[in-house]
């Protein structure tokens, strides 16, 4: 048996989806520590809690986020990529912010690639303090080649309040 040469049109194997594990540092503390800030109605700089379906369990899964205010619409913006959160938004196609006892519902429409980078740059310009490690060297000063280099790693959804 001979070997046939490679001809290019041999799929490649599939990557996973880019996804960046928080540290137990913001894992166990930080995010609990937001979490309970915003229960008791405190977001910082405007953080929420998202709840989401588990598109498996069918259970309320939460965590906190940072909805961006860009342009007259909402976005859920996902700087560690491909999340949990972010598979369960997907799977059920909307769910709530939460803060204090406050509950805003929503529907979610993910956007493509190309339609990320101006979100992406407003984003990283209220957000990079806390998230622009996650983002490998791209910031909201970046062109949009670059930030459109980066759009796959970060899902973005656009989110309208339900009601």
């Amino acid at each position: 048996m001979t070997a046939q040469p490679h001809s290019g049109s041999q799929p490649t194997p599939r990557t996973a989806p880019h996804y960046r594990k928080a540290g137990a540092l913001t894992d166990h503390v930080l995010n609990r520590l937001v979490a309970w800030l915003i229960r008791r109605g405190v977001g910082l700089a405007g953080s929420r809690t998202l709840a989401v379906r588990g598109r498996k369990s069918g259970e309320w899964r939460t965590t906190p986020v940072n909805p961006l205010e860009f342009e007259g619409a909402r976005y859920l913006v996902a700087p560690r990529g491909h999340t949990q959160w972010v598979r369960n938004l997907r799977a059920a196609g909307g769910g709530e912010l939460r803060i204090g006892g406050r509950v805003d519902r929503f529907t979610a429409v993910e956007l493509p690639d190309e339609e990320k980078p101006a979100v992406l740059r407003a984003y990283l310009r209220k957000w990079k303090w806390e998230v622009g490690a996650l983002f490998d060297g791209v910031g909201p000063a970046s062109s949009d080649g670059e930030l459109l280099a980066v759009a796959d790693r970060h899902p973005v959804f656009r989110i309208t309040r339900e009601g």
